[in-house]
């Protein structure tokens, strides 16, 4: 499912919400406006300092890709790069140079055009594992940013309930402003616990899994190219990369040859 990461989220601040009514809290009592702008403002100042403006700007895009994240088929690339093999070994690699200008997946379509042009196999691979490392280590950077973030929220608002405590402690000739004082002190702490665990940190972790993803994805395409390249009988490559793909799919693609379903190019790539 793709909005798995949204829906977590959700479900914990619900539930959160639901056993905190069931103890007589009310609701509005979390809305406390100086907590949210020293834990959330503070967070992103902090956060700021540590990292470039280029990682600020991209955070909203990756919101984006952490809740809806793009769908990788493994199976899919199997059956492209056997449908390659097979036409390669019929008509030789020059024949492959129609079909690359169709890949919607660059890295493939470089992958290609480096074996078509007669590019040396260590080479190729050379070239493609630099391209695999470099994307992962923006990656790393970017999942970086909000583990960063889930760092600082916790300690800002623990400064945020010291500033809180600091105005209660001047007020302790009033007792009747005491106790909602040190409420509203307290949900800083709260806030920034709570947007640490339940945003920060599993937002990171779900860019981390969607890169280890799409390394997995073009190591598979790697080899299955390096196989074309050396003119591998079409069989063999299926059996190399039918290593990558999960267990489920290889089920849905087991139907899908059974039925004689031919995967579409932009979903294959």
């Amino acid at each position: 499912m793709k909005a798995i990461t949204a829906i977590g989220i959700i479900f914990c601040v619900v539930s959160m919400l639901v056993a905190a009514t069931m103890e007589g809290t009310k609701i509005p009592a979390f809305f406390v406006i100086p907590a949210w702008i020293v834990v959330f403002a503070g967070t992103l100042g902090a956060t700021m300092a540590g990292t470039t403006m280029e990682r600020i700007k991209a955070i909203p895009s990756l919101y984006k890709i952490a809740f809806s994240p793009p769908e990788l088929h493994f199976g899919g690339r199997v059956k492209l790069l056997v449908g390659f093999a097979e036409r390669a070994r019929r008509e030789g690699l020059l024949a492959l140079e129609d079909e690359i200008d169709e890949l919607d997946d660059e890295f493939a379509k470089k992958g290609l055009q480096l074996v078509v042009d007669g590019t040396d196999p260590d080479l190729v691979r050379e070239i493609l594992e630099n391209e695999i490392d470099g994307m992962s280590t923006r990656h790393h950077h970017a999942a970086n940013v909000f583990e960063k973030a889930a760092g600082y929220a916790p300690t800002m608002g623990v400064l945020g309930t010291v500033m809180s405590l600091v105005h209660v402690l001047e007020n302790l000739s009033n007792p009747a402003i005491l106790g909602p004082a040190i409420s509203g002190a307290f949900i800083a702490t709260l806030m920034g616990v709570g947007s640490a665990n339940v945003v920060y940190f599993p937002v990171a972790t779900k860019l981390k899994e969607i890169s280890g993803e799409e390394a997995e994805l073009r190591t598979l395409t790697v080899e299955g190219i390096l196989a074309i390249q050396a003119g591998d009988n079409p069989r063999v490559v299926e059996d190399k990369l039918m290593a990558f793909v999960p267990p489920a799919e290889r089920g849905a693609e087991d139907d899908d040859a059974s039925s004689g379903a031919k995967p579409k190019l932009a979903e294959a790539a």
